[in-house]
């Protein structure tokens, strides 16, 4: 499975989704500091509510994984993510839209929320009832398509948000 680093706001459900994925039950938990799981990685919110640590983490930790996975929870009442994210961090990005049976929930304008960061991907989740987890590990159990430093460089001056989609390494 590919190593997914986790970026979003305090309770977006970055830990509830680790859960999901690892089919553990799910319970809320606080993280505190960043978490390295074998399937994740689970960063506190507060780096995405700062400008100070978001760069920061996701470009330490971001080495670490195969795929950027920024999350927003379907109500949130306002946007955090930054444009073109994807311009700091050598890996793809995914969006991953949590909360989607809040009935506050507002998918279409956290998809462009995402799509504006530089998500190619987006996956639609609910954490407790495991709708879209399915698709979400689906995409994860694809082996990753193996890339050097300069195609790397050349897929983001291209501005390529998934690098190879559909061609990956056996």
């Amino acid at each position: 499975m590919r190593k997914l680093i986790l970026a979003g706001r305090s309770e977006a459900g970055k830990t509830s989704l680790t859960q999901a994925l690892k089919g553990e039950d799910v319970h809320y938990v606080k993280t505190q500091y960043t978490k390295t799981w074998d399937i994740t990685i689970d960063t506190p919110g507060e780096y995405a509510e700062s400008k100070e640590h978001v760069g920061i983490a996701l470009g330490c930790f971001a080495f670490d994984s195969d795929v950027i996975g920024v999350l927003c929870a379907a109500d949130e009442p306002y946007n955090l993510q930054e444009p073109a994210i994807q311009g700091v961090v050598n890996r793809p990005c995914i969006g991953i839209i949590t909360k989607i049976d809040s009935p506050k929930a507002n998918v279409p304008m956290v998809r462009q929320w995402l799509e504006d960061a530089g998500c190619g991907k987006i996956f639609l989740v609910n954490n407790k009832t495991r709708e879209g987890i399915a698709e979400l590990s689906e995409y994860l159990n694809r082996p990753p398509k193996h890339v050097t430093l300069e195609q790397a460089i050349e897929y983001q001056h291209q501005g390529l948000e998934d690098w190879g989609e559909g061609e990956y390494d056996d």
